[in-house]
């Protein structure tokens, strides 16, 4: 059974992340491009296919039970003479770090330990002792306060230039899902940066049935929503934001859950985290005159623009909401 290459971190958000890259960078750190700023909490660890599944599930269910984290970081110091690293110290609510990484930590992430665990954020891995202390010396002024709102599993890929490096494969916001339909048919709807691979394949499955291709252009996507019945996925929302605005570009239904009303709880928890990013107005696109359009309508989105697109073979009504 093949395996996957996982690790779990906390990913230093920006702008800090932006900084400790600069740091890193002036202390000749071989990690930056490799990985993003961040606090380990499973180190590399290989997941059988197969055990991925559960790997998620354990994510999402630390997640549930974690509220945003809160720490500071700095000062700088090493590990030496143990290890030679250069780190930014953590401070804060490190025990809700500590109780998050134990409740990760277990199968199928669980994996032997080279060193205890330590909270901390990496500035330079490898180098020669004087450097480091050197450094720790020179950088001993910063300081940073950051919170974390959630945790990412990354996986080990190759880039375009053949590097091994480590990219998020799913991240879990803190906080427990938002969970609708109580007391009939309940569903989890879950929001975060990506669609985790269950979602993704579900969504590729279904928009093939749909045929994706009639509905244009992909965008770079930031907002998913994925809908959850009994552990399975429903329904995903995906879309983006920018600035005062909010784009839901791709919103699907299992057919055999279709007019139970997920769609429309998929749209409301999108709309419900846009406008806790700020936007104020949100828009999404349908066939002109298709069933798509009609469900827009029914949720109190109206017409922006139509577009006569020939390239498709049917014109398209843009929608759009006040938030």
């Amino acid at each position: 059974m093949p395996r996957l290459r996982l690790g779990v971190a906390l990913l230093v958000p920006e702008p800090v992340a932006l900084e400790v890259d600069v740091l890193r960078r002036a202390c000749g750190d071989p990690g930056v491009g490799v990985i993003a700023p961040h606090c380990t909490l499973v180190p590399p660890v290989n997941v059988r296919e197969d055990r991925l599944e559960d790997a998620l599930a354990v994510l999402r269910s630390a997640a549930a039970a974690t509220r945003p984290i809160t720490v500071d970081l700095g000062p700088p110091a090493t590990f030496l003479p143990v290890n030679p690293v250069l780190y930014l110290e953590m401070s804060g609510e490190v025990e809700a770090v500590r109780a998050l990484r134990d409740r990760i930590f277990v199968e199928p992430l669980a994996r032997a330990l080279t060193w205890h665990f330590h909270p901390h954020v990496t500035v330079r891995d490898g180098g020669e002792t004087d450097d480091l202390v050197a450094a720790a010396r020179v950088l001993g002024a910063y300081r940073a306060e950051v919170t974390f709102e959630g945790v990412h599993l990354l996986q080990e890929r190759r880039d375009e230039a053949g590097r091994r490096v480590w990219r998020p494969l799913a991240d879990a916001a803190f906080g427990r899902p938002v969970v609708v339909g109580r007391g009939g048919l309940e569903l989890e709807l879950a929001v975060a940066e990506r669609l985790d691979p269950e979602g993704q394949a579900f969504s590729e499955r279904e928009w093939a049935v749909v045929d994706h291709a009639r509905h244009g252009e992909v965008w770079p996507r930031d907002l998913a929503v994925t809908a959850r019945r009994a552990g399975r996925v429903v329904g995903t929302a995906v879309g983006w934001t920018s600035g005062p605005s909010a784009h839901l570009a791709d919103l699907v239904v299992a057919a055999a859950h279709r007019g139970e009303g997920i769609g429309s709880q998929l749209v409301a928890r999108f709309l419900a985290e846009a406008t806790d990013r700020g936007c104020h107005l949100a828009r999404a696109r349908a066939e002109a005159g298709g069933p798509a359009e009609g469900f827009w309508r029914r949720l109190g989105w109206s017409e922006e623009a139509r577009f006569e697109v020939y390239t498709l073979g049917h014109d398209v009504v843009q929608l759009r909401r006040e938030l």
